[in-house]
């Protein structure tokens, strides 16, 4: 029976058990095979006992040995898998599978094994919102809204424009995550505890069969550094971040008050009381998800903060449930948005007007002062502001005669502008027409801001499909190698 303290066993053992179970032992059993193929063909393990190795490892049962409770007999899975092998295969013949590795070198490829899965499950769910918000965004290139600065009504857009913004911010929430998985997937198999192994072993075979790019380098960082995994769930934090903000505009544009967005009715709720009610929830629940996700990113980060560079529990078998459940949550919330703003429908014609009705074009009225008469900006500016504060004292007056009262009370003169003039100049579509500086609103630079998101979601996309393709083929050489032996 067990040595270890019932308190230990109950506390942490057990825990640590089924965490492990849960969450690493189908890749703990691919390295179980890479490292017999790599054994033997490299002639450390005899071809006569790797077969019973073989043998020994295809009896084991994933289905069953996830239904075994912790007892406290072993240690952890790692070593109650080593006696289901023994128990097969004999301890002599099971005790070579061991030959030139440790559980430091297998654990630290196993969690990166997973952690890759996680990255790109990630980098495929901003794919689908990033599918949805450019097929919204292609029907709303002409749709006029008022963007907001410090939370109040500051100029004409329009829905494309800044479904672009959110769009390009999700490219570059792809970026990070390509990057995190190169940073991810290398392989430390082969750095055994911390020094590597006088044994003749080939790391880029097991790199090969087990999908990685590549062998780690140094030994001792092989296990001490942590880097790669800040990467990613940096990454995956900084992509919650942005969306929920994102998230934030979301839900104000569905209240009543604003009333832009309307959810469909596979994403809202009803109340138990107020038969009126449509609550936008799948956006609510997305909030907290990331909220959730984003607070076990930082605890990742504050876990493995002044610990001692080397083998330590700190970063394994208490903080991989961690990391696998922030990038579970992430994934959820952004798959969450996903799919609401897939079905979600904008009020144009209520945006439209509350864009015509906020003085919200009043800046190109000072930018067409100061381009026609060479006035100096802060001039022309200033004028405007008479134009608004004359608009509200006068608001049944015309924009002729409020135009010239702000004229005269800074140049001590008039301009000469008709009321159809005027009237253009503040119309919020000519507003948004003449702004044609690159990533401005114009539905020609939209149109074609909206081209090049499109061709970036089909190589981001590829780039998804091409990384789980090569995985699946590192499985399928790792099973032949092994039907091989």
């Amino acid at each position: 029976m067990s040595s270890f303290a019932p308190e230990y066993v109950a506390l942490v053992l057990n825990d640590v058990f089924e965490d492990a179970k849960r969450l690493f032992l189908s890749q703990l059993r691919a390295i179980d095979y890479a490292h017999l193929v790599m054994l033997t063909e490299q002639g450390i393990v005899p071809v006569d006992a790797a077969r019973l190795l073989r043998t020994g490892l295809d009896r084991i049962d994933e289905d069953a040995v996830r239904l075994v409770t912790y007892d406290g007999t072993y240690e952890d899975l790692f070593f109650y898998l080593e006696q289901v092998l023994t128990d097969a295969c004999g301890h002599e013949v099971a005790g070579r599978l061991h030959t030139a590795r440790s559980r430091n070198d297998i654990d630290m490829t196993m969690y990166r094994m997973r952690l890759r899965d996680a990255v790109v499950d990630t980098a495929v769910a901003v794919e689908e919102l990033v599918t949805a918000l450019v097929d919204l965004a292609g029907r709303h290139l002409h749709s006029v809204f008022a963007a907001h600065t410090h939370t109040q009504p500051a100029q004409p857009s329009t829905v494309a424009h800044y479904l672009l913004a959110m769009i390009e911010q999700l490219a570059r929430d792809h970026a990070r995550l390509r990057a995190a998985y190169a940073s991810v997937n290398r392989n430390p198999l082969g750095a055994c505890a911390i020094t590597g192994t006088g044994f003749p072993i080939d790391r880029d075979r097991t790199s090969a069969l087990l999908g990685f790019d590549g062998p780690t380098g140094n030994t001792y960082g092989s296990i001490a550094t942590v880097d790669y995994l800040l990467e990613a769930v940096g990454a995956l934090a900084v992509t919650l971040v942005g969306l929920g903000r994102f998230v934030q505009d979301l839900m104000l544009w569905c209240t009543a008050e604003f009333g832009y967005l309307r959810l469909s009715d596979g994403y809202v709720q009803c109340s138990s009381i107020m038969p009126q009610k449509r609550n936008p929830v799948a956006l609510e629940h997305a909030r907290a998800l990331g909220s959730k996700a984003l607070g076990q990113a930082q605890g990742v980060t504050l876990a493995v903060h002044n610990t001692p560079f080397g083998d330590i529990v700190d970063t394994e078998d208490d903080l991989q449930p961690l990391v696998a459940n922030a990038f579970r949550d992430g994934i959820r919330a952004i798959r969450l948005v996903a799919g609401a703003m897939s079905q979600a429908t904008f009020d144009v014609e209520k945006m439209a007007s509350r864009a015509a009705a906020g003085g919200t074009t009043v800046t190109e009225l000072a930018d067409t002062l100061a381009r026609s008469h060479a006035l100096p900006f802060r001039v022309s500016h200033e004028i405007a502001a008479h134009f608004v504060a004359e608009r509200r004292r006068l608001p049944a007056g015309t924009l002729v005669d409020a135009l010239a009262a702000a004229t005269m009370a800074v140049l001590g003169r008039t301009l000469p502008y008709t009321e159809a003039d005027l009237q253009e100049m503040l119309e919020a579509r000519y507003f948004i027409e003449v702004r044609q500086t690159l990533g401005g609103p114009a539905p020609a630079r939209t149109s074609a801001a909206l081209a090049d998101a499109t061709r970036a979601l089909t190589a981001d996309c590829a780039w998804s499909a091409g990384v789980r393709r090569d995985l699946l083929e590192a499985t399928v050489r790792r099973r032949a190698a092994v039907e091989a032996l």
